[in-house]
């Protein structure tokens, strides 16, 4: 790798991190000088990175004004767990088809491994990680690359508002702790899967994802007051 693009890469990598996690306020015009200075990096890498994140719908571009935060309202959220839900429900019925059963038992021990910590683990990162992994595993066993980074890049796209969400869920766990046990959402979808079932792992996928869209508008305007909140 050449140093230019090892610059480009480092600069990319740091807006993208800043930019998934709104650093930058919604809709807010980017200052490419005081961001050049922040980074410690030249026009030129800045420019190229900030152009990649723009095409991975990151960052806005309008010409003779320059580069935007990407804007936060939940019918943009609601777009993205669309797109989210048609995704993950196409990698499903890739991976009934494809999938060996091997690979579906690997995907079945992760769970098993995971599913107890994930039922009492009180980190929203955490939890958050472990969902990802979880679905992003699933969207593995289609073998079809591009599903799977459409999929990693909608996540990044909606972290930010899936991490309020989170809290929000954690909050009614605490309500409601002493409900009794039930399957969880990711097993319903992997044993319809095991038994190579389409119509109830798609079914049980599409429910999955339509519960969390439902709750964007809330979790979207709370990400927003908080994004604006003075610090103290």
């Amino acid at each position: 790798m050449s140093k230019a693009s090892s610059s480009v890469d480092r600069v990319y990598d740091r807006l993208r991190q800043m930019a998934a996690n709104f650093e930058f306020k919604p809709d807010e015009r980017i200052n490419e000088s005081a961001l050049s200075t922040k980074l410690g990096a030249s026009r030129t890498p800045l420019r190229e990175a900030l152009n990649r994140l723009v095409a991975e719908g990151f960052l806005t571009f309008q010409n003779g004004r320059g580069f935007f935060c990407r804007s936060l309202s939940p019918k943009r959220i609601v777009d993205l767990y669309e797109a989210r839900q048609a995704i993950e429900c196409e990698a499903l019925r890739r991976a009934i088809a494809r999938a060996s059963d091997e690979e579906i038992r690997a995907v079945l021990d992760y769970l098993n491994e995971t599913e107890p910590h994930y039922k009492t683990c009180e980190s929203t990162m955490e939890l958050l990680e472990m969902d990802e992994d979880f679905h992003i595993k699933l969207a593995l066993l289609s073998g079809n690359s591009e599903l799977v980074s459409m999929l990693r890049n909608i996540n990044d796209r909606i972290r930010y508002v899936r991490l309020v969400d989170l809290k929000m869920i954690l909050a009614k766990k605490q309500i409601a702790k002493n409900e009794g046990a039930k399957l969880s959402a990711h097993r319903i979808v992997l044993n319809a899967l095991a038994a190579r079932d389409e119509d109830a792992a798609v079914l049980a996928m599409r429910n999955h994802i339509e519960r969390r869209r439902e709750e964007a508008t809330e979790a979207v305007r709370i990400a927003y007051s908080q994004l604006y909140v003075p610090a103290e």
